[in-house]
């Protein structure tokens, strides 16, 4: 048996590049691997998307309140994940292209995307009723961006990640400048994972989930690429190697 291997909504993979980086831990608390967990493959020096040259990523993740749901007030358990695919470096566009999983998870700009097979600028993750918002904020803030902003012209790309369980969703507490704010935080270097940006709240068949982000070591003939993912995720290895790995944590209740 194996837990079901899953990217729920949404996942964007750098093109191969080669890689960049520094071995800098990006995570206070120990990651999968580094718990013995067999993921297969070579990572990069951050095992994240940033591996990939030029790639930048910026987070805002908004907590507060307890208790019982007040809709309008919270709990608040959601946020933002912005992703630059070319950093601040460059606006020119990526080679992208998209396949569903299982038919659900609302993202705009596909109609584009699928027709030109490029992603233009930069990509949104956010919760499910903040994606029009987030969509327009975007656009204002690639207008505000440099000589000759005003013209801009696109059709971005945001993601939803459902975050009603543990959210306020209907609080709808995302607001513009918390999608600015993510742009402009973006950066190379480790990127955060678990309960941040876009991840904060989100539940995935029971098990919580939040952000996650790899990147892997190809050879192409005799050239060295890297390959980097980045998105919302469970676990997907062989269920009694999880198991080994939860028993020796003391994170494993077992039933008869």
């Amino acid at each position: 048996m194996r837990l079901l291997q899953s990217l729920p909504f949404v996942v964007l993979a750098a093109l191969a590049s080669p890689l960049a980086g520094s071995a800098t831990d990006a995570a206070v608390r120990p990651r999968a691997r580094a718990l013995g967990i067999p993921f297969e493959g070579t990572p990069g020096p951050l095992d994240a998307i940033t591996d990939v040259a030029g790639v930048e990523v910026g987070q805002v993740t908004l907590v507060s309140g307890e208790g019982p749901l007040v809709v309008g007030k919270g709990p608040v358990r959601t946020g933002v994940t912005a992703i630059l695919p070319r950093g601040r470096a460059s606006d020119d566009p990526v080679f992208a292209g998209t396949f569903t999983l299982n038919g659900n998870g609302e993202m705009t700009g596909l109609a584009w995307l699928r027709e030109s097979g490029f992603l233009e600028g930069q990509f949104l993750l956010t919760n499910t009723y903040s994606v029009g918002m987030a969509r327009e904020a975007l656009i204002d803030w690639q207008a505000r961006r440099g000589p000759g902003a005003p013209e801009v012209w696109g059709l971005p790309v945001v993601a939803e990640t459902y975050d009603g369980w543990l959210n306020d969703i209907l609080g709808f507490h995302v607001k513009p400048q918390h999608v600015f704010e993510a742009l402009d935080k973006a950066r190379s270097g480790p990127v955060a994972e678990g309960s941040v940006g876009g991840g904060t709240g989100m539940i995935c068949f029971e098990w919580k989930c939040g952000i996650g982000t790899a990147s892997r070591r190809v050879k192409v003939g005799a050239a060295s690429y890297g390959v980097g993912v980045d998105g919302h995720r469970v676990l997907g290895i062989p269920h009694d190697r999880l198991r080994d790995v939860l028993r020796k944590y003391g994170r494993l209740e077992e039933r008869e």
